[in-house]
């Protein structure tokens, strides 16, 4: 995603990605993946919530079938990033977007907290590739 030339900026990570990067079904998007994850986790510029790694182990437990104890030690390497964790303000907050901007709440959240983190940009799939939300630039790194 960057250059050695460019400087490194602050990015959030959405459970996809999180994801992705277990998904041995999908090689491509669990390099890239792991890619991001790593260059963001070396230059500690990598941003998550709890909302995410909640996701992150529902989903690579049920959709995945990982083994809970292998997805709880790789929550706790993610983890590692920076960590949101959302308050009262920051839901209502969500709450404004999403009836702003015709998003979902959880999408909302998402912005929200990659907003108050300091966070340029958000990776993820769900959301339109190139669009900019409350100061927020979405990036679908497999666009």
């Amino acid at each position: 995603m960057r250059t050695r030339d460019t400087k490194p900026f602050r990015a959030f990570f959405d459970t996809n990605i999180l994801l992705y990067s277990s998904d041995k079904g999908t090689p491509a998007k669990q390099l890239k993946a792991h890619s991001l994850i790593s260059d963001h986790r070396s230059d500690r510029t990598g941003v998550v919530s709890l909302q995410v790694l909640q996701e992150y182990f529902v989903n690579a437990t049920r959709k995945l079938g990982l083994e809970p104890g292998v997805a709880r030690r790789r929550l706790e390497i993610f983890s590692r990033f920076d960590l949101v964790e959302p308050r009262l303000s920051d839901v209502l907050s969500a709450i404004d977007l999403h009836r702003l901007h015709h998003i979902s709440y959880w999408d909302a959240l998402i912005v929200h907290c990659a907003k108050v983190s300091g966070c340029q940009v958000v990776f993820t799939e769900d959301l339109q590739h190139g669009q900019v939300i409350d100061g927020v630039r979405i990036v679908n790194p497999f666009h």
